[in-house]
């Protein structure tokens, strides 16, 4: 079986431990023959240290899941380049998520606030008698289905009990479910625009609210958005396109070698999934410790005042208007370091991630609109001196 080209041009592995994860012998690991199928019924996903290339997009999403605050990523490309694999990939390199046992959804650290009696007195009683209020369970990828309905994505009435019980009860829907998890929504551009706005408008927010007649539930919806799409299927609104925070263009392979490498690895996948998943265990498991660790350094990174000069002055020059375009990048910029075991981000920082989180934000009409306006704001000045001047 070939081994991999080295890393293309663009990337310098020296500078980013991202890369040098990526492209660490794990990644290069010559397949044994795999044995006969097992015949597991539930295969296990394509683990995301076997992926072949696709360096940008790797990062992208591993910059997403060591910070969530980035805003998400938005993948684009034609089909068949690993877009949707490398998603349902992710959850195998993640740690594990602490989930309330309460109603009230509380945690731990919620208890430590003076007036967590008051606030959560069934779960703050639990815990006095010592009960655990909080088990342990792996990221779960939720994907969002073209057909959803507005209420399975927001939640709504149980129509079953309803009708069986004659009893009207709230529940969760995908948006609550996908808490504390990852979201994915695959063709992202061809969902209608009233779940489009309302995913978004949820995954700023953190929370949403749900009204149902006389009945109004909050539920949490805090979750890292990936989003996939092929531009040949039609094209997103600017004002979506804005909302994820990193945007990838993902093409196919070019190099011969690399082809030859999707192919034997997808080969050797397919005839015997749990096998080929296990040769990978090791090189999952350090990626998974990288990641908690750069999560736990976060927390303390921070930008250097010369990378916020620089960012600032980027986004100025390309005259991008949003101010999601700069929050984007420092953030990106602070998990970019943590992932290298910093906790100050630089300049180099802002470098690597600088085109993930401003490609395409960048408005050519909002420019040539702008500039006309104020074309016309001077054409009303002149005129009204004009008229002053008469009048006087």
């Amino acid at each position: 079986m070939t081994e991999l080209p080295q890393i293309p041009d663009g990337f310098d592995a020296a500078d980013s431990a991202l890369l040098r994860i990526l492209s660490q012998a794990g990644a290069q690991r010559v397949l044994d023959v795999p044995a006969p199928d097992l015949g597991l019924a539930d295969a296990p996903p394509f683990p995301f240290m076997a992926l072949v290339g696709q360096y940008e997009m790797r990062i992208a999403l591993m910059l997403a899941v060591i910070n969530p605050g980035i805003g998400g990523v938005l993948l684009i490309g034609p089909r068949g380049t690993g877009k949707t694999t490398s998603v349902r990939s992710l959850t195998h390199i993640l740690p594990y998520i602490e989930v309330s046992d309460c109603e009230e959804e509380v945690l731990p650290a919620d208890l430590q606030r003076p007036d967590a009696d008051a606030l959560f007195p069934d779960c703050y009683e639990k815990a006095q008698r010592g009960e655990a209020i909080s088990h342990y369970e792996p990221v779960r990828l939720v994907e969002l289905p073209l057909n959803a309905r507005l209420d399975d994505v927001v939640g709504g009435v149980n129509e079953r009990i309803a009708v069986q019980q004659n009893k009207i009860r709230l529940e969760r829907g995908i948006l609550a479910h996908a808490d504390n998890n990852l979201l994915y929504i695959d063709e992202v551009n061809l969902l209608p625009d009233e779940i489009t706005d309302a995913v978004l408008d949820a995954a700023a927010a953190g929370s949403y609210v749900v009204r149902r007649g006389p009945m109004t539930g909050v539920f949490r919806s805090r979750f890292v958005l990936i989003g996939s799409m092929n531009p040949e299927e039609g094209r997103l609104r600017p004002q979506i396109l804005d909302r994820f925070g990193l945007r990838v263009n993902v093409r196919g392979l070019t190099a011969k070698d690399e082809r030859i490498e999707v192919y034997s690895r997808v080969h050797a996948y397919r005839s015997n999934p749990a096998l080929f998943t296990r040769q990978w265990d090791w090189a999952t498991a350090e990626t998974r410790e990288e990641i908690m660790a750069a999560r736990e350094l976060l927390a303390v990174t921070r930008l250097s005042d010369e990378a916020i000069s620089v960012g600032i002055a980027l986004v100025q020059a390309l005259d991008i208007d949003s101010h999601r375009a700069e929050y984007a990048m420092f953030e990106a910029a602070r998990a970019h370091a943590a992932a290298d075991g910093r906790n100050l981000a630089m300049v180099a920082d802002i470098r690597a991630v600088a085109p993930l989180a401003l490609r395409q934000r960048r408005s050519d009409y909002m420019v040539e609109y702008f500039n006309h306006q104020a074309t016309e704001d001077e054409q009303i000045r002149t005129r009204l001196d004009q008229i002053a001047g008469t009048v006087r």
